[in-house]
């Protein structure tokens, strides 16, 4: 993209600005409230206010190689880990979405190991080395390594003291979703069956797209070991 492109973005974002300069003095004045911290891969497919239809200061959003969390530790130093915290004990979050999509570059590099250049890629990936099956790495198989590893990604998030108090005392929800590129089609983990299923069927059998994640998610346990 040459320079003069990227110029031209910065001056229809400013030419545009006084249409929408109402909610962003608000969103200055007032700071931000969001209810949701979306975790989703730097996949440049993956667009969260699209997905969710939101607006201005409505998501938090962690974007990082894989939408992996890495585990809690006392002394570590993550930007993610650090967002995961934030959005729990400052903004006070009530949900909190690992949404992961089909054609992950991420999930395939479990397959097809980064450059050797690539160091902090290759640590990162083991974030998701349990989500493995060892099978060829067809389409149909990459899809299932994928949704392994956002259920794994839950059980990660609830290594967080804060995540997992917040969620035993009902005050926040977790939630799985797989976007399925080309498709638009997200499919919502139901952590009773362990199953990835469409939005509406979810909702049918629980009346809601999210279920409240706790310490005992026997769909979940399913799901990861090797059910897939």
């Amino acid at each position: 993209m040459p320079d003069e492109e990227l110029i031209g973005r910065l001056r229809r974002f400013e030419k545009a600005f006084p249409s929408y300069e109402d909610t962003w003095r608000t969103l200055a004045d007032e700071g931000q409230h969001p209810t949701i911290l979306f975790i989703g891969c730097s996949d440049s497919r993956v667009v969260p206010y699209m997905l969710m239809g939101c607006g201005p200061g409505e998501l938090f959003l962690v974007r990082n190689v894989g939408n992996l969390v890495p585990p809690y530790e006392v002394d570590g130093a993550h930007g993610s880990a650090a967002a995961i915290e934030f959005a729990v004990l400052n903004l006070a979050v009530k949900h909190i979405v690992v949404c992961g999509h089909s054609h992950c570059g991420a999930i395939r590099a479990l397959y097809e190991p980064p450059p050797p250049e690539a160091k902090h890629m290759a640590r990162w990936l083991t974030h998701a080395q349990g989500a493995i099956l060892p099978v060829v790495p067809t389409e149909e198989a990459l899809r299932r390594v994928e949704q392994r590893s956002i259920a794994i990604q839950l059980d990660h998030l609830m290594t967080y003291p804060m995540v997992r108090r917040n969620v035993e005392a009902g005050k926040l929800m977790l939630h799985g979703w797989h976007y399925l590129i080309g498709e638009g089609k997200v499919l919502v983990l139901d952590v009773h069956s362990g199953e990835f299923m469409p939005v509406d069927e979810q909702a049918q059998r629980h009346g809601a797209i999210g279920l409240q994640v706790g310490s005992d998610m026997p769909g979940l346990d399913r799901l990861v070991p090797g059910a897939c």
